[in-house]
């Protein structure tokens, strides 16, 4: 693959160009983790099915751009030798340089995101009629072409349909979404993908090696992650890490630089929050803070060596990928061994939840500390399948006291207190440190104590929302009743099945609310489903419209429109009806504002 960087042009000119267009691929070979689109447009050429538009698509710095100039660069490809489109482009041809420096005239290019309009368009429209100056085909390469508007799209359907042989488009766009379909179905649609860590670190090497440039392969690793995939990215942070560490590029400058956390003391990190230790843990974390680390990206770190322990449990072969460092490999190996799935699974979501906290605080190191504290101490607590399991078998909790049968009499001797054995697995660390790791999943002592006597709640049946709300009165949660009355409106209820609606103004959270309680109210497992039926209306609603009647009936009441006439100023504030049968007629609550002087004694 020729480099565009070498050219003696550019060396004659002296100006330095950056790494990310210096090294451009120049032709389909240098695409790097692009194989499955490369093997399409082969196969397309060598049997003559060449398309009328393309649609490329993908993040930033995957080589769309760059894949839009050497396809142009392919359907104009011509030689002494070959005059016809090929992919084969090992030889320079004759228009190949103009079509990369993005100068030739029948190759235009165009920023879709400042030429949005439909005049834009207009002029494409009025120029695809004319053939091409000296190339074979004119292309147009609309680059985010989502920015365009919708009369723009509307105005290019027509020659996107139906181009003259001579023209070709090729538009490049990294929110596909925003494309309307009737545009997509003109194209064939090629998604770039992510470029593996692993292929990153090899190109970086590479590349140092043409620069002459001394490289530690930890740094290229930290550059390759940091890039999230992006050729272009990690490009342009190498380029910085010359520059910042004078040419030798150490991984201490890569760390310094973007402010990343040592992975090997991110091992160490959660060795700590694993085994409990927390005054260790706030000590690693405020060391690595104190030489630049980020708080969040030192918490980001965790929870990705986190995802790494995880995944090597299922694949172990995961452990084989050229972007670990050897701590990442050894040792998350043996965590992988040792850590159960629930304890993984629990702090995963704990630094899930709190990386968002670090990022909104206004002092991200306290957060910090704060979330490593809240996983140290859920280190040694069991999962709630666990809890419920050892209270069941009378067993001890973890940093807590056996659970007594109602009734029984306290423990006598000693204080007050007994303490209970409870056995632990023991991980020694290699990282010679001497720490030890308290795994949750330990065998309890047995409870010389019998377990308690376990009642089964029985089936509560649950046929409206009012047999809801009566349920959540009588456990005393208010909370819930209300919301019940105001948020949920009924379409279906089965045994252990309802299918609500819910108002604009409803929580999030009320349907797993709603489940949760039904479960522990009624004995059963219920299914709470949001359906896309209106519903009936809500409890409030049935209540504020059966008031609204009952205070219209008694307005037309003879009985007390007479009397609201003889005393003026005087209104319904109530209305009840007794519940006893025998009782006739309705209660009327009115505060009377009698006349000053009333002299009428009727």
């Amino acid at each position: 693959m020729s480099e565009a960087g070498n050219d003696p042009q550019t060396k004659a000119a002296g100006a330095y160009r950056v790494l990310a267009r210096k090294y451009r691929p120049t032709d389909f070979t240098g695409l790097i983790g692009q194989e499955p689109m490369v093997r399409t447009l082969t196969n397309a050429f060598s049997s003559g099915r060449i398309a009328q538009a393309w649609m490329l698509t993908g993040v930033r710095g995957v080589g769309k751009t760059t894949t839009a100039r050497i396809l142009a660069r392919a359907l104009n490809y011509k030689t002494a030798e070959t005059d016809q489109p090929s992919v084969d482009l090992s030889v320079p041809g004759e228009h190949c340089q103009a079509i990369m420096e993005g100068r030739h005239p029948d190759v235009i290019e165009m920023d879709a995101a400042s030429h949005t309009g439909i005049d834009d368009i207009r002029d494409i429209i009025e120029q695809v009629r004319y053939a091409p100056v000296s190339a074979r085909y004119k292309v147009y390469i609309i680059d985010e072409v989502h920015m365009l508007s919708t009369q723009a799209f509307n105005g290019l359907l027509k020659t996107l349909e139906e181009p003259p042989p001579h023209v070709k488009f090729i538009f490049a766009t990294t929110e596909i979404r925003k494309v309307p379909i009737t545009v997509l179905s003109r194209c064939q649609r090629f998604d770039l993908r992510r470029i593996e860590a692993a292929m990153i670190k090899a190109d970086l090497s590479r590349i140092a090696g043409l620069e002459g440039i001394e490289a530690e392969d930890a740094a290229l690793s930290m550059i390759a992650r940091a890039a999230e995939g992006s050729m272009r990215d990690a490009q342009s942070i190498f380029d910085q890490a010359i520059a910042h560490s004078a040419g030798n590029v150490t991984a201490e400058a890569v760390r310094t630089m973007l402010g990343l956390a040592d992975r090997a003391r991110i091992v160490d990190l959660f060795e700590h929050v694993m085994s409990g230790d927390v005054a260790a843990a706030l000590q690693d974390l405020r060391a690595q803070y104190d030489v630049g680390a980020d708080p969040v990206a030192v918490l980001t770190d965790l929870a990705e060596f986190n995802h790494l322990v995880t995944r090597m449990r299922f694949v172990p072969s995961a452990a084989e990928d050229a972007a670990l460092s050897e701590d990442e490999r050894v040792r998350g190996l043996e965590f992988s061994q040792t850590l159960s799935v629930r304890v993984l699974s629990r702090s995963w979501q704990m630094l899930l939840k709190g990386i968002p906290e670090v990022q909104s605080s206004n002092r991200p190191i306290s957060a910090a500390e704060m979330v490593l504290i809240r996983l140290a101490h859920a280190a040694d607590l069991p999962t709630l399948d666990e809890a419920l399991k050892l209270l069941g078998d009378g067993a001890p909790l973890p940093n807590g006291a056996a659970p007594r049968p109602s009734g029984s009499p306290q423990p006598s001797g000693g204080g007050g207190g007994n303490a209970h054995a409870v056995s632990q697995t023991v991980l020694q660390t290699t990282n010679g440190g001497g720490q030890t790791m308290r795994l949750v999943a330990s065998e309890p002592a047995p409870m010389a104590c019998a377990p308690p006597a376990v009642e089964e709640t029985p089936a509560v049946p649950v046929r409206s929302l009012a047999d809801i709300a009566g349920l959540a009165d009588a456990n005393r949660d208010m909370a819930l009743k209300v919301l019940v009355k105001r948020c949920v409106r009924l379409v279906k209820v089965e045994p252990g099945r309802l299918d609500v609606n819910l108002t604009d103004d409803a929580p999030k959270t009320l349907l797993g609310d709603l489940k949760s309680k039904l479960e522990a109210w009624t004995g059963r497992r219920w299914m709470v489903a949001l359906s896309r039926e209106a519903g009936g209306q809500t409890l409030a609603e049935t209540e504020t419209e059966k008031r609204e009647n009952a205070f219209l009936d008694a307005r037309s009441d003879p009985t007390v429109a007479a009397i609201l006439a003889r005393f003026p100023g005087a209104r319904i504030i109530d209305v009840r009806i007794p519940d006893a049968p025998e009782a006739e007629g309705m209660e009327i609550d009115m505060p009377v504002e009698a006349p000053a002087e009333d002299d009428d004694e009727n």
